[in-house]
């Protein structure tokens, strides 16, 4: 197939500063110097995205960017769709809404179906990415550690891609055949993505890949007459085409004799597998192993697919026992460029994922829901993904061992667009810490500004807190028991200035970037361990990054290494962005971000309905009746999937956590 040339554009009202000329110059010349890996080591709030952008428009290369959940990957590529607008920016996440993996717990003998939810936004997503690959090379995808997950064969998805151009010979009997064979179905009413209509000498097809978009092919006889893009809704003819290509509805898609040869391959796996088990006296086991297999046989004969087909995928792709799955990087042509977004997290996160799933493959396999080759429909191995790595940026502000290992030399971008400083560090002994804290609490609150206490332990935290209460402080303790509405709720009035001390154990989440923070107090700064790491130190440190005052204070009896690595390379840092800003003349300024409103469900509804969501949203623990609860859940849901179709994922993840909640309560 034909692809297109086009570079990349990057279009922008920004031009590189501070730094960033320098990091884009030394990525660039490490990628053409054939570096294998680099890191981009990043300040919180140094625009890294922009360098990237800019790295990614100079080198040209078929970009995979990944992150490690969805809602930082919805950001990014929001923030890469902005930057490129004429070129190819995809997104490749789960596309589940709601996911529970089929699952077995041996000692209370409960089997758990496999239950989702799939987006149907993001499923067309993903089908644009993987078409977008075959045509063009100006693609950036930005992805999940899903994209490391098995995927059908882009040998076999490139192959069975139908080529149409007009004046082409073809019955009309024969496309509706071959749609058929790539999973498209047959539908003259409902007309949706991966579906075909047929009026006479017309078929209308509905690609996958698209979302409001079709294709009308008129025939004349057996020849292809005239191809046209349509508006499926209001039927407006869009445009001409003389040529169109019709991507898969599946991305598990295999020829009808790939099929056939791969069900005898399943039928003899299963024969093998029922006397292995038979021969142990696992009776309950091989009947139960030989029900669920037979069936699943009888759907891929009849309809050319089953639920769960993806557990087949060995036998479908013709692997052996144990090879390497296809996934999302077997898409991509041999030059492509890595990128890993919060690498510290982000890389472990990938090293995790293959033996969490087979754990839990492993116990099916053991009890005889799956065949033993459903072990081998599964997430790459870490050195597996490495294997894929062509060239490869890692991007974090604490980068973890295996970027320090790979990367020694390390490009840096420490100066902010915005001049702000990394905060001032102060160690004071532990002796009269709380008397300490009371006064310098006392001061921020004078200048309207707030505190982030970070203790060690639960039991120090509510006595910390309670504490503070008895002595006029307003307070509150931020935790995991805590609900996810409550959360929001405490977050919102610590910004809003209703209370001056957030007190919590870890107080990285997601969510916590609080301009008007200025100060944050780490207790027990000198008791080793993952909250202390000189990573977990650095990132705490960089809460008070966005706070003109910002400063830090960590309450120890003793410098620690972690702790003289993290003061060592925050003072660094500090240092380096005062430079700058006195010879450029920059005055940093405190960020100013509107405080958010508080999570709604949709209030354009009678006065009696949005009354009972703003009781079950304002007031958390306040009772509701059960046709109440069931009013506001419904919306919720509704909302829930409004806002992932729209991509925003830290709201549709709150609204869920909600739903959960509400329904918990019933």
């Amino acid at each position: 197939m034909e692809k297109s040339d086009q570079t990349f554009e990057l279009v922008s009202k920004y031009q590189p500063e501070g730094d960033q000329p320098e990091a884009i110059k030394e990525l660039v010349q490490g990628i053409k110097n054939g570096e294998k890996m680099q890191t981009l080591l990043g300040a919180t709030g140094t625009g890294k995205t922009f360098t990237v952008s800019n790295v990614i428009q100079q080198v040209n290369k078929p970009t995979l960017v990944i992150a490690h959940n969805k809602t930082l990957a919805g950001q990014l590529y929001s923030e890469f769709k902005e930057f490129f607008p004429n070129n190819a920016v995809e997104y490749f996440v789960s596309y589940y809404d709601y996911y529970q993996p089929e699952a077995y717990i041996a000692h209370s003998d409960t089997f758990i179906e496999k239950d989702a939810s799939i987006n149907d936004e993001i499923d067309k997503l993903r089908h644009s990415a993987t078409s977008s690959l075959f045509e063009r090379r100006d693609v950036i995808i930005v992805a999940s550690v899903s994209c490391i997950y098995g995927l059908g064969s882009p040998t076999e998805y490139r192959d069975l891609v139908l080529s149409l151009r007009t004046e082409m010979e073809k019955e009309r009997n024969e496309l509706l055949r071959e749609l058929v064979d790539i999973q498209y179905e047959r539908n003259d009413i409902n007309f949706t993505r991966g579906t075909f209509r047929v009026r006479g000498d017309v078929v209308e097809i509905f690609p996958a890949s698209r979302d409001e978009h079709c294709v009308r092919v008129e025939f004349f006889g057996d020849e292809i007459d005239r191809i046209t893009e349509v508006d499926a809704l209001t039927g407006e003819i869009l445009g001409e085409r003389n040529h169109v290509a019709i991507f898969p509805a599946s991305h598990f898609v295999t020829r009808e004799e790939k099929l056939k040869k791969a069900i005898v391959n399943i039928e003899k796996e299963l024969e093998e597998r029922l006397k292995e088990l038979n021969d142990k006296g696992k009776l309950l086991e091989a009947q139960r192993l030989e029900q669920r297999t037979r069936y699943d046989i009888e759907m891929m004969q009849e309809m050319g697919y089953c639920s769960g087909i993806e557990n087949y995928s060995r036998h479908l792709t013709f692997r052996e026992p144990g090879a390497t799955p296809y996934t999302l990087l077997d898409f991509f042509p041999d030059d492509f460029m890595i990128v890993v977004d919060e690498s510290h997290v982000t890389l472990p996160q990938i090293r995790g994922m293959y033996n969490g799933d087979q754990a839990r493959k492993g116990v099916l396999v053991d009890h005889g829901f799956r065949l033993p080759s459903a072990k081998d429909n599964r997430p790459l191995r870490f050195e597996e993904f490495e294997k894929h790595v062509n060239q490869a940026i890692f991007v974090s502000a604490t980068p973890g061992p295996y970027e320090l290992e790979h990367c020694p030399t390390m490009t840096e971008q420490i100066i902010r667009p915005t001049g702000l400083l990394d905060p001032t560090v102060d160690v004071r002994p532990i002796k009269g810490q709380i008397d300490d804290l009371i006064e310098e609490i006392h001061l921020r609150k004078e200048r309207n500004e707030r505190v982030l206490v970070t203790t060690l332990t639960k039991k120090m935290s509510e006595d910390l807190t309670d504490y503070f209460k008895e002595i006029g402080i307003r307070v509150k303790y931020l935790h995991s028991d805590i609900k996810t509405l409550e959360r929001i709720q405490i977050i919102r009035e610590l910004r809003m200035g209703t209370f001056d001390v957030l007190v919590g154990i870890n107080l990285l989440r997601e969510g916590l970037d609080i301009p008007e923070v200025s100060l944050v107090a780490i207790l027990d700064a000198d008791k080793e361990g993952f909250l202390r790491s000189e990573r977990s130190l650095i990132q705490t440190m960089g809460r008070a990054a966005r706070n003109s005052n910002g400063h830090v204070i960590m309450y120890a009896d003793r410098i620690t290494n972690s702790m003289e690595i993290a003061i060592e390379e925050t003072k660094r840092r500090r240092e380096t962005q005062k430079e700058f800003n006195d010879k450029h003349g920059i005055t940093p300024q405190t960020i100013q971000k509107a405080v958010p409103e508080l999570i709604q469900a949709t209030y354009a509804a009678e006065d009696e309905e949005t009354y009972e969501v703003k009781k079950a949203i304002e007031a958390p623990g306040q009772k509701l009746s059960k046709k109440e609860r069931q009013k506001v859940i419904e919306r919720m849901e509704t909302e829930m999937k409004e806002a992932a179709k729209n991509l925003d994922f830290e709201r549709a993840a709150e609204l869920r956590d909600i739903i959960i909640e509400l329904k918990g309560e019933g």
